[in-house]
C-alpha cells in the first residue's frame, strides 16, 4: 500500500518562500532622516513609560538632579570667573588707559601754560621752560599712543584720537613760528602764541577732555559690572536646593528612610557653594566700591582740578603776554579760579575732593593744595596790581619767578600737591580693587568642584534606593 505525501500549503502572498508575515504589533523601524526625527519622540515615550514605576521615577529624578547640578555649577563657575577677569582687567588694563587719557589732557594743558610763560622772556627763552614744554608734548604723545591702543566700545574715543593726532602737530608748528618771531623781538610772536593757545583751547583740549571722559566712563561702567549680582547662577542654585529638598521628602515617604546620605551631601555642597559665593561677592563688591569711591572717583575730581589750575595759569600768563589787551584771559582766569576753589575759596573742585577724601590718606594732600590755591589767588591779585599800575616787568617777575610768595611758587605748590593727591588716590584704587580680586580667589573652581560633588552625591544616594527594588 502506498501513501501519498502532500506539500504543506504556503501562506498567501509569500511567494512560496515560507516566510511568515510581520506581526502587526511590531512595526517596521524607519531608517535615515525619518528615523532620526523620530528619536526625540521615542525618547520621551521611553521616559514616560519608565516614570510609570517607582524605580523609573527615581532614575528620572536622579538624571534631572545631576544635570541641574552640573548646569548650575557651570553657570556659577563662569559667573565667578567673569567677575575675576573683569576686576583683573580694571587693575592691569582699564584704569591705566583712563590714567593715560588723563595724562594727555594734563600734559597738553601744561604745555599751553608753559609756552605762554616762555613768551614773557624777550630774546633767548629760559632753557628749563623750553625743556619742560618739550617734555609735556612728548608725554602727551606717549600717553595718547597708550590711550589709543583700545578705543573699541569706548564712546567716541577713536574720533577724539584722530582729532588729537591731526591738531597737535599743527599746534606745535604755530608755537615754533611764535618762538622764531619772539627770539627776534617781533611783536607778531605774541599773535602766533595767542593763535596756538586758541587752537589748544577750542579744539585740542576739548578732544582730550572727551577722550578722558570716555575712558573714565568705561572704567566706571566696568567697576559697576564687577559688583553686579549674578542672578542666573543664584536662581539655578536655589532651584537645585529646592529640588534636592523635595527629592529627599519624596524618598522619605516612599522608603521610610529619614536620611539619604548621598542627597544630604549634595545639598550640603550646594549650600556651602552659595554661602562661599555670597560672602566672597559681598566682600569683593564692598572693596571694589571702596576703590571707586576712595580711588578712581577722587582721581577724576583731582584731575579736573589740576587741569583747571593749569588752564588758569596759562590765562594768567597770557594776560601779561597781551600787554594791556588781556581782559578776556583775565575773565577766563576768574572763572577757572572759581571752578577750582569756589567763590569763597572753600568750595569748587578742591572742596568736592576734600569732602570725598575725608578720613582717607589723600585728605592731607588736598588740604595742602587748597592752601596753595588760596596763596596763589593772593599772588595773582598782586600780579594784576603791579601790571595795572604800569609796573609791567615787576608783574612779570612776580608771576614767573620762583621766589617765596610769588605766583609761580604758589602755583608750583598747588600742582605738586594735586599730583601727590592723585598718586595717593590711584594707590587706594589699586589696593582696594586688588583686595576685591583676592576675595574671589579659588571661587570659580570651588563652585565647579562642589557642583560635581553634588552630582556624585545625587548619583550615590539614588542608586542606594534603586538597589532595594532589585
Amino acid at each position: 500500500m502506498t501513501s501519498t505525501v502532500t506539500r504543506p500549503e504556503t501562506s498567501a502572498g509569500t511567494g512560496g518562500t515560507g516566510a511568515s508575515a510581520p506581526s502587526p504589533e511590531e512595526p517596521e523601524g524607519r531608517s535615515g532622516i525619518a528615523g532620526l526625527l523620530e528619536l526625540p519622540g521615542q525618547a520621551v515615550r521611553a521616559v514616560v513609560r519608565s516614570a510609570a514605576t517607582t524605580p523609573g521615577r527615581l532614575s528620572v529624578i536622579a538624571v534631572g538632579l545631576v544635570l541641574l547640578s552640573l548646569v548650575a555649577g557651570l553657570v556659577g563657575t563662569l559667573s565667578a570667573q567673569n567677575k575675576d577677569d573683569t576686576i583683573g582687567g580694571l587693575i592691569s588694563y582699564r584704569e591705566p588707559l583712563a590714567s593715560a587719557a588723563q595724562q594727555v589732557f594734563r600734559s597738553l594743558s601744561d604745555a599751553d601754560a608753559t609756552a605762554a610763560t616762555t613768551f614773557l622772556s624777550v630774546g633767548t627763552e629760559p632753557p628749563e621752560l623750553r625743556k619742560k614744554y618739550e617734555q609735556d608734548i612728548a608725554e602727551a604723545g606717549s600717553a595718547l599712543a597708550k590711550a589709543a591702543s583700545d578705543t573699541a566700545d569706548v564712546g567716541d574715543a577713536a574720533h577724539q584720537v584722530d582729532i588729537l593726532n591731526q591738531k597737535i602737530p599743527v599746534y606745535t608748528g604755530i608755537v615754533e613760528t611764535a618762538r622764531a618771531n619772539n627770539r627776534q623781538g617781533f611783536p607778531s610772536g605774541a599773535s602766533y602764541l595767542r593763535e596756538a593757545s586758541q587752537l589748544m583751547r577750542t579744539t585740542i583740549l576739548p578732544a582730550a577732555e572727551a577722550l578722558y571722559q570716555a575712558d573714565t566712563d568705561k572704567l566706571s561702567a566696568e567697576q559697576d559690572d564687577s559688583t553686579g549680582f549674578p542672578w542666573a547662577a543664584v536662581a539655578l542654585l536655589l532651584a537645585l536646593v529646592a529640588a534636592l529638598v523635595v527629592t529627599q521628602v519624596y524618598l522619605t515617604r516612599k522608603t521610610n528612610r529619614v536620611v539619604n546620605i548621598g542627597l544630604l551631601v549634595a545639598t550640603a555642597c550646594i549650600v556651602l557653594s552659595m554661602l562661599w559665593g555670597a560672602v566672597a561677592l559681598v566682600v569683593q563688591g564692598s572693596l571694589v566700591g571702596a576703590g571707586k569711591t576712595d580711588g578712581s572717583s577722587q582721581v577724576d575730581v583731582l584731575a579736573r582740578a589740576r587741569i583747571a589750575a593749569l588752564q588758569a595759569r596759562a590765562d594768567e600768563t597770557l594776560t601779561l603776554v597781551a600787554r594791556g589787551d588781556g581782559a578776556t584771559y583775565e575773565q577766563q582766569f576768574i572763572k577757572l579760579a572759581e571752578r577750582l576753589v569756589g567763590a569763597d575759596g572753600q568750595g569748587g573742585l578742591l572742596g568736592q575732593a576734600r569732602d570725598l577724601a575725608a578720613g582717607t590718606p589723600g585728605q592731607q594732600k588736598i588740604e595742602a593744595a587748597e592752601q596753595a590755591a588760596r596763596e596763589w589767588s593772593l599772588a595773582h591779585l598782586e600780579v594784576r596790581k603791579l601790571d595795572d599800575s604800569g609796573q609791567y616787568q615787576q608783574a612779570v617777575d612776580f608771576a614767573t619767578s620762583v621766589s617765596q610768595g610769588s605766583a609761580a611758587a604758589a602755583f608750583a605748590r598747588l600742582d605738586a600737591n594735586l599730583q601727590d593727591a592723585i598718586d595717593v588716590c590711584r594707590q587706594e584704587f589699586l589696593d582696594d580693587t586688588q583686595a576685591g580680586e583676592n576675595a574671589l580667589t579659588a571661587l570659580a573652581p570651588g563652585v565647579g568642584a562642589l557642583a560635581v560633588l553634588a552630582a556624585g552625591g545625587v548619583t550615590v544616594g539614588v542608586r542606594e534606593r534603586l538597589r532595594e527594588y532589585r
